[in-house]
């Protein structure tokens, strides 16, 4: 089975936001990038960085949410393409 860049976000977002995690990751690929959560490229993965820090803030520590989001911005960063 091939992981998406979706399916590798929420893995590593579930411990920070737990059942929610689908729904604000779906979110904000959907709201902020225009984009169905499934067809996520790595190319965006920055800019989902950059909201789930700004939205994660509303819901968790600031501090958590800027983890989280260095976390989400580095997704692929090191598999061989």
């Amino acid at each position: 089975m091939v992981r998406t860049y979706y399916d590798k976000v929420i893995e590593l977002a579930r411990p920070y936001l737990g059942p929610a995690t689908e729904a604000f990751i779906a979110r904000q690929c959907k709201a902020h990038l225009k984009t169905d959560p499934a067809l996520l490229a790595h190319a965006q993965l920055q800019q989902l960085a950059t909201w789930v820090e700004i939205s994660g803030a509303l819901v968790m520590p600031p501090a958590k949410a800027k983890e989280l989001a260095s976390r989400v911005a580095s997704v692929g960063l090191f598999e061989v393409k």
